[in-house]
């Protein structure tokens, strides 16, 4: 997985590392940074 930062302040894209040129998942910022934190907490194994 590969994150591009600082394309855009309100976007976060998303892709597959492993297929480039493959599509990008885009993810609002806010949205991207809850996500982030709740795996960094350990939330996700709930």
């Amino acid at each position: 997985m590969e994150v591009a930062d600082g394309i855009q302040e309100a976007v976060v894209p998303v892709r597959d590392s492993k297929v480039p040129h493959g599509p990008a998942l885009c993810f609002e910022a806010a949205v991207w940074a809850a996500f982030t934190g709740e795996l960094k907490a350990g939330d996700h194994r709930r």
